[in-house]
Parts: structure tokens; sequence; C-alpha cells
């Protein structure tokens, strides 16, 4: 795991992320993953850091300790992931259009949708009322 300092050029908010590699946060920054939790601004730009050194025993546990948790944090999400893909209908990239034609033609479905929609589908979506939301998605094949 490797954190990063990250800076949104909008609003100039700093916060931290934490990604599997600098090869993961490029992806998900080419992919418009990255946003900024203050405006949702996808224009965030990634700041130096020193490199973390651990010095004691105390410092290692510390890590292996938040390996645990982050562990059980996937855990959980695949959990959700689950219980969505069994209970709900994949749209895939057609979300956006599937939640307006349900919202707006009252089509009716024997289960809720989801998919894949980007950060600004999303957006519009919520400006007309309709009601989204946007989970961390854990790929199988990821530790």
């Amino acid at each position: 795991m490797i954190k990063y300092k990250l800076t949104c050029e909008k609003c100039d908010n700093s916060f931290d992320s934490w990604f599997p590699s600098s090869k993961e946060y490029e992806k998900l920054k080419s992919l418009k993953h990255i946003n900024c939790p203050n405006c949702n601004s996808l224009k965030i730009t990634k700041d130096l850091m020193s490199p973390n050194v651990l010095n004691s025993k105390k410092e290692k546990s510390e890590i292996i300790k938040n390996e645990k948790y982050v562990k059980k944090v996937k855990n959980k999400i695949k959990e959700y992931q689950n219980f969505i893909k069994n209970n709900f209908e994949y749209v895939g990239e057609n979300f956006a259009y599937e939640a307006r034609s349900i919202y707006y033609n009252n089509k009716k479905r024997t289960k809720n949708i989801y998919g894949n929609a980007t950060i600004e589908e999303v957006k519009e979506l919520k400006e007309e009322g309709i009601n989204t939301e946007i989970i961390p998605w854990v790929n199988e094949k990821d530790n």
C-alpha cells in the first residue's frame, strides 16, 4: 500500500489517500475515479511526499494492524458486492440511461439496478432528483 497526499486544483483542498501501488493510482486517475471529497472536482494533483521509514517494532506493528484493517474493509466491500450482484440487475455502461428510464417513464422492474457511470453522469442524475449512490468496488482478482 502507498499513501499519497492529494490536492484539489479547484478548491485547494488537501487530503490523503491510500492505493495498492503507484500504477493503481495512475490507472484510477486516468479513469477519472479520483475526485475531491470537498467539491467533487476531478482536477487532483499528487504532492511530493517523503518516504515513510519504519524505525521501531511498534511502527511495524501499526503497519500490520493497518493491513489487517484494509483486508477487513475489503472483505466487507466484497460482502456488499455479493448482496448487490444477487439482488440487483446489472445494466453495465447503460446505468444513467436505465436510471432515467425508471425515473421518468415509471418503468417497472423486478429488481433495482446497478452499473457503471461517470462522476459527471452521477452528478447529473442527482441534479435531476434521481437517487444514486457511488460505492467502492473491489475486483475479484484483487487480494
